[in-house]
């Protein structure tokens, strides 16, 4: 560690904004650690002006957190610890390492490499390396571990190490990534969704007890800012909660008709999904689109992160424009609004003109309230070609 750093105290630290709440004392810290209560101790270095490392306690809740950060603010590792108070000792029960390959580089992007560790009281570490990043397969190891690696005795306020958390792996783990090591399986990409949905906007497809009709026109939507938003327009959030780079232009929107057979109630026609058209080309790959802190590597095997509703409803806008496209949208749709012109059905749900605002509003029915995943098709080329929302949900698409 230089000879420079120093350390604050504060009272909580976000890991993601770099921030902290009200800076302490050492003297306060210290009674803050003896009660048991939250405080962070940051790791900062003079000339630097993000830190170089933080460690969070909380000790009534056992709980210890740490990141380390590079010169561009980056978490490049972390690690969880969790407390035994009957044992006086730390679980060491998670580790992650990363690997930006060069400064413009953004935090967490899904090209850089990783490796996660968790790992478990009873002597077993699940290892999970991704050297292409989320997009790239996993290899994954199942090993056991020496408690040396799993404890650590719980250091009193002035017996801490130097770093929080160091940006290396431990070399157990280093040993096992190695070419001619065995025990390692290779796991599809959970950022790579399975589903073609090329299938449900070509007509005559027969799916599992559907039948794919001609895709319906919903009408446009500009895109100013080259940066669409995916979200419920009626949420409470001020920012959408997807959103996914594309040219900035205006773009047509279709639905997915379905005929679907029902032994019961007979045939019935469903909108299967809702598709925001780039460009014409072919689709190479599906990608979920990820809203702010999603990382695959805390999500479940068949799950997948999306944006909420409450309200049945989706949307596709501008990012730049999207609180005043809300706000437009909410007294288009009041009772004799002089803005209620500006809305117009389509086969999804509706359209909003927004106008001298320069951006438009797809709005369409989800088909029921929870979390929608939104899918990005790319080209072979990595272009985005368009943008997919599965919204009858009780449709099995990849049968």
């Amino acid at each position: 560690m230089p000879e420079t750093t120093y350390v604050t105290f504060e009272e909580s630290w976000d890991a993601a904004s770099r921030t902290g709440g009200r800076a302490l004392s050492r003297e306060e810290a210290r009674a803050r650690d003896a009660a048991g209560l939250p405080y962070a101790v940051v790791y900062r270095v003079r000339g630097r002006e993000v830190p170089l490392g933080v460690r969070m306690v909380a000790w009534q809740a056992g709980v210890l957190d740490a990141w380390a950060y590079d010169e561009h603010g980056r978490r490049t590792a972390e690690a969880e610890l969790r407390l035994r108070a009957d044992e006086g000792r730390l679980l060491i029960r998670r580790l992650v390492v990363r690997r930006y390959p060069d400064g413009r580089t953004a935090e967490f992007d899904v090209y850089c490499p990783r490796t996660a560790v968790e790992l478990s009281a009873g002597g077993t570490a699940h290892i999970r390396h991704q050297p292409e990043g989320m997009r790239g397969a996993s290899l994954e190891a199942e090993v056991a571990v020496a408690d040396e690696h799993l404890w650590t005795a719980r250091p009193g306020f002035d017996d801490w190490p130097e770093l929080p958390v160091a940006d290396t792996l431990p070399d157990w783990v280093a040993a096992k990534l190695v070419p001619a090591a065995s025990g390692w399986r290779r796991e599809p990409s959970r950022l790579l969704g399975s589903t073609d949905f090329d299938r449900v906007f070509r007509p005559g497809t027969s799916m599992a007890g559907l039948t794919v009709l001609d895709p319906v026109p919903c009408g446009s939507v500009r895109v100013p800012s080259g940066v669409l938003a995916v979200d419920c327009p009626y949420g409470w959030d001020e920012v959408p909660r997807i959103t996914v780079a594309v040219p900035p232009g205006t773009y047509p929107v279709k639905a997915a008709m379905v005929e679907v057979a029902d032994a019961d109630y007979g045939p019935y026609e469903d909108v299967a999904a809702v598709r925001l058209q780039i460009r014409d080309a072919p689709v190479a790959a599906w990608e979920m689109a990820l809203g702010p802190g999603d990382d695959t590597l805390h999500l479940p095997a068949g799950a997948a992160f999306g944006f909420g509703t409450d309200a049945a409803t989706g949307a596709f806008g501008d990012a730049g424009a999207w609180r005043d496209l809300r706000d437009l949208l909410e007294r288009a749709n009041r009772q004799h609004s002089p803005e209620a012109d500006r809305l117009t059905g389509s086969a999804g749900g509706m359209r909003l003109d927004g106008g001298g605002l320069g951006a438009d509003l797809a709005v369409f029915c989800t088909g029921g309230d929870g979390v929608y995943p939104v899918w990005v098709g790319r080209s072979a080329s990595g272009e985005v070609v368009c943008i997919d929302v599965q919204t009858a949900f009780e449709l099995d698409l990849d049968a």
